[in-house]
């Protein structure tokens, strides 16, 4: 179980890199530092997803699906 929630993990992350908010832009954007840590944001978006979707992959890492 805890191996198909790592891969939740690792698939939503993924998804959210090419889906998910991008960077701001204007006056108020976060220059520099926001693009260098925006990776981390992305790995808490997606572990936050994790924990509260059931994607299934367990079921189908068992046989289930």
């Amino acid at each position: 179980m805890a191996v198909a929630n790592q891969l939740e993990h690792a698939f939503l992350e993924e998804m959210l890199k090419y889906c998910g908010p991008g960077p701001s832009e204007g006056a108020f954007s976060g220059g520099a530092g926001e693009e260098q840590f925006s990776s981390f944001l992305t790995r808490e978006h997606a572990g936050l997803l994790a924990e509260r979707l059931d994607l299934g992959f367990a079921a189908m890492l068992e046989g289930r699906a």
